[in-house]
């Protein structure tokens, strides 16, 4: 019997704890889930760029990280008329695409799915302190040489830190995406955390409170990656973790969106 896409989407969510959740932006955003599934794509987001890339793998579904219509519920009634976002649409529909959201349920998985990817794609399994949380001891290092280390594994071009480049440290805690701020600055605040690395901040938030921390004598730092680069490796490990609940002859693929910044 042939796999459509919404049998898929429900031996996704049998994995899940406590899925599916009432209230979440884990829905279908566009296509019909009652096709055949021909493959897989995973993204971190379902950039116009990555939908061309799956119709040319012949993939009739992206799995998303974030919105596919630049808001959080991916709401679309102010963008009618949008000549952006008709043309977007028009690109799923001629290639009758189905665009689903794994964000809320992803980050339920135990441990984190996004974590996980990111864990792995540093080499740092063995290095986690409370089962896969996001609280890591590293072998010593510096700010400056951690900094660099992150660039190099998970393939960035460019990271933001707030501290003194040569400050020794071990312990690392990784808030990837966008985590609430209070979150991130807890965090700092933990006598055994010495760096936090995160997705992104509000500049008056976070980035603020590590630099009266520095300035107030304390040994700490913040590394900033941005939040396409921090959570990307959580999609690309999607594509394991789905291969066992997906037939073998059906492709799944990850295509990276990449940063959408260029830096002058």
């Amino acid at each position: 019997m042939a796999m459509t896409i919404e049998m898929l989407l429900q031996r996704i969510l049998a994995k899940i704890p406590g899925a599916p959740l009432e209230d979440t932006v884990d829905t279908v955003k566009c296509g019909d889930v009652a096709q055949e599934l021909t493959g897989v794509v995973t993204t971190f987001l379902a950039s116009y760029q990555v939908i061309n890339r799956a119709v040319e793998l012949g993939a009739n579904l992206i799995i998303t990280h974030e919105p596919t219509f630049y808001n959080h519920r991916d709401e679309v009634a102010w963008l009618a008329g949008n000549p952006v976002y008709e043309a977007k649409r028009q690109l799923l529909e001629t290639h009758g695409i189905v665009v689903w959201r794994f964000h809320d349920h992803w980050h339920r998985h135990r441990p984190d799915g996004i974590l996980t990817g990111v864990a792995r794609a540093l080499g740092w399994e063995s290095y986690a302190t409370e089962g896969m949380g996001p609280f890591f001891r590293v072998p010593a290092t510096t700010v400056g040489t951690l900094a660099q280390t992150l660039k190099a594994r998970l393939g960035i071009s460019v990271v933001r830190v707030v501290g003194d480049l040569e400050t020794p440290c071990r312990g690392v805690a990784v808030l990837p995406g966008a985590a609430p701020a209070s979150w991130q600055m807890e965090a700092l605040a933990r006598e055994d955390v010495d760096v936090v690395v995160v997705g992104e901040v509000r500049e008056w938030e976070t980035s603020e409170y590590a630099r009266d921390a520095v300035a107030e004598g304390n040994a700490k730092a913040l590394i900033v990656l941005g939040h396409a680069n921090s959570e990307e490796p959580g999609m690309a490990y999607l594509v394991e973790w789905l291969r066992p609940l997906v037939p073998p002859e059906i492709p799944i693929t990850h295509v990276p969106v990449g940063d959408a910044f260029v830096y002058v």
